[in-house]
């Protein structure tokens, strides 16, 4: 088998002396290449490149960010059977696809199981979500576990711009209330068309999920739509208002273990097969975590068996 392992040297949990022990466990199966990134798209052309080569194998060790990177290199020309597998050793603070995926949060562990899952031939397909492109000749994103308009990619720009510091999860809480606090918080307005359903307008932020949890904080799970998986439609959370009392409401069943989200200012749909939001003016769109311009529409859909995953 040949395998290609790109790392991310910056991430979090990421070090040089848990990148050897890595790539001397993975040489020891496969036929490896190692790929360093040092510059933002890096992960993505690594991946790439490695399909065009005929690897059978693309390994990502860093965080949410690299993940997303090498998925969208490998299906820079969409699903197909020639697309190499994806093996994840996680690196990062959130490592959310990672965690959906059951993998351990520790890279030691998560190597010892990966390479039991290449011995034993243990793979799965997932399904994806999808974001249309918005101009002729681009390439559509593909997001493993969230897709967010509004408020969400407003808090991911700030992040981006303070990319000196570590992307902790504290800092996101930290820049998401900063954000809140703003007068301008919550505008535009976004309408959500779904198919079969009647179009919702005058919502405030739409978060879309591949699967739940939606994302963690610290070691805990923040659930959006239980009824959302990887092997499913996607999962639609919008709000209608940004007002302290819903947004304390709803955040509360969020974290809550036993909970169901739920409200008057809630829309919410789980196993969505596609959607479409638009706005009057342009707004921020994020996807895993990484922001990807403004526009004034978006069109997302699930594509199921997207891909196949060591594990």
């Amino acid at each position: 088998m040949r395998a290609v392992l790109v790392v991310n040297p910056k991430a979090t949990a990421t070090t040089a002396a848990g990148r050897d022990v890595l790539a001397h466990a993975l040489a020891s199966e496969v036929k490896l290449d190692i790929v360093e990134t040092d510059y933002r798209g890096h992960a993505m052309a690594a991946a790439a490149q490695a399909m065009v080569d005929g690897a059978d194998l693309v390994v990502a060790h860093g965080g949410d960010g690299t993940v997303n990177e090498v998925v969208n290199g490998l299906l820079a020309s969409g699903p197909s059977s020639s697309v190499p597998m994806l093996g994840i050793v996680p690196g990062g603070s959130a490592n959310v696809f990672a965690r959906s995926l059951g993998l351990p949060r520790d890279p030691v562990e998560a190597t010892h199981e990966l390479l039991h899952a290449i011995v034993d031939g243990r793979r799965r397909r997932v399904g994806l979500g999808r974001i249309e492109p918005d101009a002729p000749g681009e390439a559509p994103r593909w997001f493993t576990f969230s897709a967010g308009v509004g408020w969400d990619a407003d808090v991911v720009a700030e992040v981006d711009r303070r990319r000196g510091k570590k992307a902790s999860p504290v800092l996101y809480m930290r820049v998401a209330l900063t954000q809140y606090l703003r007068p301008a918080h919550g505008q535009p307005r976004l309408k959500v068309e779904i198919p079969g359903e009647e179009a919702v307008s005058g919502l405030r932020l739409v978060f879309v999920s591949n699967t739940d949890p939606w994302t963690y904080i610290g070691a805990r799970a923040v659930h959006l739509n239980r009824g959302t998986g990887l092997d499913r439609g996607l999962g639609v959370f919008a709000l209608r208002s940004l007002a302290l009392p819903t947004v304390i409401r709803h955040l509360r069943q969020a974290i809550s273990r036993k909970g169901e989200t739920r409200g008057r200012k809630l829309l919410r749909h789980d196993d969505v097969p596609a959607l479409r939001i638009t706005s009057e003016t342009p707004v921020r769109v994020q996807c895993d975590g990484d922001l990807i311009g403004s526009r004034t529409w978006v069109e997302i859909s699930a594509v199921r068996h997207a891909l196949t995953v060591v594990g």
